[in-house]
């Protein structure tokens, strides 16, 4: 894996991470009260799907166990229809998808330190 790859890596399992950590115990209802809260939410998830377009095809090719299309087509949609985000998908995509995701990240990292 090219040295770069493992650092974009990292950062979208920090993001991921940090994401995770900044929703525990949060509602849809709480992102919608708290603009502070759902705006860094949003960011990190942004990280995580800017991190992830700038992985090489080879390592994403590689680790096809990445939904690689859904983390940049979420980042895109985050980005480019910012007036329009939909916080209990939001919410949705924290709970159910991060948790998976963190747990490859941390396995693909750990294998590349082999």
């Amino acid at each position: 894996m090219p040295p770069n790859d493992l650092v974009r890596l990292r950062h979208m399992l920090d993001a991921a991470r940090e994401t995770v950590a900044f929703a525990a115990g949060k509602t849809p209802q709480d992102l919608k009260s708290n603009r502070i809260l759902s705006l860094a939410l949003v960011k990190c998830i942004e990280i995580i799907g800017e991190a992830a377009t700038k992985v090489t095809n080879e390592t994403r090719t590689t680790y096809p166990q990445i939904p690689w299309a859904d983390i940049m087509g979420t980042r895109h949609r985050l980005i480019h229809v910012y007036f329009d985000v939909d916080l209990e998908r939001v919410c949705d995509t924290i709970a159910l998808d991060l948790p998976p995701l963190i747990g490859s990240l941390e396995q693909m990292i750990q294998a590349e330190h082999k």
